[in-house]
């Protein structure tokens, strides 16, 4: 006989109400859970090894997001028909639960464990990712998986002032603040989002509000624990200690290590001078030593190496780098190295650096971002590549992993704030090839994307910059160490990863990770003013490299105008089955989009040269103009009759040049007046509005010729002639 499902149900605010079942679905897993609002239903699943891999030394813990078409009673538009591989999008939900989700196993648990969030069901208004760790933590919560504490994850957002928690996809589109923070019951975990240009403080009040939910669905996820009757976790193998080989690494190597941590070196001189050490300790083990005691050796060297330097730092306040705590690495950027590129600049920090380009495209370049609930386009496209030669490693070159989406993220959204509305046509790409790193080279990117963008010639009104913080704590004497501009090997060995993005004005973009328990809001206020001062430095120099924008693209971009024309010339402009905008494009060399906006058509002419540009403009103006009796045209023969010429004098518009309209001169015959082909100018002198034929002159436009005066006969002197003849 089945038994029951159980379920337990919250309130959001306002009336919108989430339930989380389990006992229903997929029940072989170790925990399985449904989570619901509206019509949004996601199922999560957990399931753990009861042992882990032999010689597993780390632990392996994979979370998989993914949407079913169906969910939204679509069919997927690839040529299979089904779904592929993971979309950015639901990787970047993936890597939001999972770096909330990992902090809650023990750091000695190395069993595999996998969860996968899986959309069943659509709701149009109601955004998912912000349920998908609800769900993930409630099935880990339901099973026998060791956790330590329960976590969830909600979004804030702000619309016209007011913070709203896990807002519809409708409010969230009129938002100026978006951030999903995960958190447990007592501290915050992860904290990811983008604002226009907001401030500390509006972010630690968004902090406040965004935890004081979570402690609501961890309670429901709780009681759900409970009415399951799960009371106790399972037991699983714990790695062996040696004590003696431990006291062993540390007489041998401790004074060793700190001599190497606070040299001040550059980072392959510190890691080779690590490593040498580790050799040599290793050679202390004997000639053939044990496998397991080799292997010990090396993770006791590592924990040794990582307690040292965060020991230093926190008592002799003093960095890796020899830095100041608060101190950014040297800067380095110049703008406009590539000849090629529509945009270019080259961002150094200490032993970061970011190529970056930028490239101008047409609407027909736009990205298309599809989910189960919705299809749209977008008009500003980054990407974030990261070769093994950034690190002075070797390794096979694949297709960009989940860090670099996650981290091209990021830097999207924080310039995507400055980034001019849709009312600018084109289409921008960014690119941003990392050449060396050692801390934070997703926030290089965010300088170099900025400093590219102005010497392409995107009108961004301020530049954004970004810093990585670092958080080292002690729990025994509660000091604490906040680091500007953090290095590789502190961002391993710290406690925190927080980034933040923006300008002089506010903050742009947040990405932060927790892996510890106990950070304050006043501690977090710390850090966010001591982020904003190191961003505040980057800036200072980004805008003594560039103050601002071109006033134009650079002349081997693209040139672009844009007309407004009335929707009934729309069809005009098109032509049967596209004839006409084929032909304009194809004589001149353009690109043309036609986009119906309200009750006028806008036409977006792209073209690499100014001469194809012209000719495109002048012919779409010449197709929808109204013509005007008085008006002047360059007119084109297109054919000859008895009594007069055809002439195109405006596109798909002709009218009758009539013989006596040609010359002031009588004119007997067109023999040899003109020949198909031939452009003459023409006046506009009159339509006839029943039948629409346009009555064009071009003697009009000459000089009217004086008529000659009639020879006078000599007068005669009637008088004379008669007294003469008398």
């Amino acid at each position: 006989m089945l038994s029951q499902p159980i379920n337990i149900s919250f309130d959001l605010g306002g009336g919108r109400m989430v339930s989380i079942e389990t006992g229903k679905l997929a029940r072989q897993a170790d925990g399985s859970v449904t989570v619901r609002q509206g019509n949004c239903i996601l199922l999560a699943t957990a399931v753990a090894n009861k042992q882990p891999k032999p010689g597993q030394d780390f632990f392996p813990l994979s979370v998989d997001y993914m949407e079913k078409f169906s969910s939204a009673g679509r069919i997927p538009g690839s040529f299979f028909k089904r779904e592929g591989k993971l979309s950015d999008y639901e990787v970047l939900i993936s890597r939001l639960v999972d770096r909330a989700l990992r902090p809650l196993f023990p750091e000695d648990y190395f069993c595999e464990v996998q969860v996968i969030i899986t959309l069943i069901s659509s709701d149009s208004e109601v955004m998912p990712d912000a349920l998908a760790c609800l769900a993930a933590s409630a099935a880990l919560a339901v099973s026998d998986i060791p956790i330590k504490e329960i976590i969830s994850e909600v979004r804030v957002a702000r619309v016209e002032g007011e913070y709203i928690v896990n807002p519809s996809r409708t409010q969230l589109g009129n938002a100026d603040m978006d951030f999903i923070i995960g958190a447990t019951e007592k501290n915050l975990m992860m904290v990811e989002g983008e604002s226009k240009e907001c401030s500390e403080e509006d972010l630690v009040k968004a902090l406040e509000i965004a935890h004081e939910a979570i402690k609501i669905q961890i309670k429901a996820q709780q009681e759900l624990r409970d009415k399951k009757g799960v009371t106790a976790k399972r037991e699983y193998e714990k790695p062996v200690v040696k004590e003696e080989l431990l006291e062993k690494v540390k007489a041998f190597a401790a004074q060793k290590v700190y001599q190497i941590s606070k040299s001040g070196t550059a980072k392959h001189e510190r890691s080779d001078a690590y490593s040498a050490l580790k050799d040599e300790l290793l050679l202390t083990l004997g000639e053939e030593p044990a496998e397991e005691d080799v292997k010990l050796t090396k993770k006791y060297y590592d924990d040794l190496q990582w307690e040292t330097v965060r020991n230093m730092i926190l008592d002799d306040r003093i960095r890796l780098d020899g830095r100041k705590l608060d101190e950014v690495r040297p800067l380095a950027m110049e703008t406009d190295i590539l000849p090629t590129p529509h945009g270019s600049a080259l961002f150094t920090r200490g032993e970061t650096q970011s190529l970056t380009t930028v490239t101008l495209g047409t609407p027909l370049d736009e990205l298309l971002v599809e989910s189960a609930a919705k299809s749209d386009y977008t008009k500003f496209i980054l990407h974030y590549n990261f070769p093994p030669f950034s690190t002075g490693e070797i390794k096979f070159l694949r297709a960009p992993g989940r860090r670099e989406v996650g981290h091209g993220n990021l830097a999207m959204r924080s310039l995507k704030q400055m980034m001019p509305g849709n009312e600018y046509p084109y289409t921008v790409r960014i690119v941003s090839d990392i050449l060396e790193s050692n801390g934070s080279s997703s926030m290089a990117t965010v300088c170099a994307g900025s400093l590219a963008l102005m010497d392409a010639g995107v009108p961004v009104p301020k530049h954004v910059s970004g810093v990585a913080m670092g958080l080292i704590t002690r729990t025994s004497d509660n000091k604490y160490a906040i680091l500007t501009d953090i290095l590789g090997d502190e961002d391993h060995l710290g406690d925190m990863d927080f980034k933040v993005t923006g300008t002089r004005e506010g903050i742009c973009g947040v990405q932060m990770d927790i892996k510890i328990d106990g950070l304050s809001m006043e501690t977090m206020r710390e850090a966010l003013e001591q982020a904003r001062e190191g961003r505040l430095h980057i800036l200072d120099a980004m805008y003594a490299c560039v103050g601002g924008a071109r006033e134009e693209v650079k002349p081997h971009a693209p040139r672009m105008e844009k007309l407004f024309i009335d929707k009934e010339f729309i069809g005009a402009v098109i032509g049967p089955q596209g004839k006409v905008i084929q032909e304009i494009q194809r004589t001149t060399g353009t690109t043309i989009n036609i986009e119906e906006v309200g009750t006028v058509g806008e036409v977006s002419i792209f073209s690499p040269a100014k001469e194809g540009l012209d000719k495109a403009v002048a012919w779409i103006k010449g197709i929808v103009a109204v013509p005007a009796v008085g008006e002047v045209y360059e007119a084109t023969v297109k054919g000859i009759k008895e009594f007069g010429a055809f002439v195109e004098f405006l596109p798909g518009k002709q009218g009758l040049l009539h013989i006596s309209e040609i010359s002031w001169k009588r004119l007997e015959s067109m023999d040899g007046i003109f020949k198909e082909g031939d452009t003459v100018k023409v006046k506009l002198i009159g339509v006839d509005h029943k039948t629409g034929k346009f009555k064009l002159s071009r003697k009009a436009l000459m000089p009217k010729p004086e008529m000659a005066p009639r020879p006078q006969k000599p007068a005669q002197d009637n008088r004379e002639a008669g007294s003469e003849n008398n």
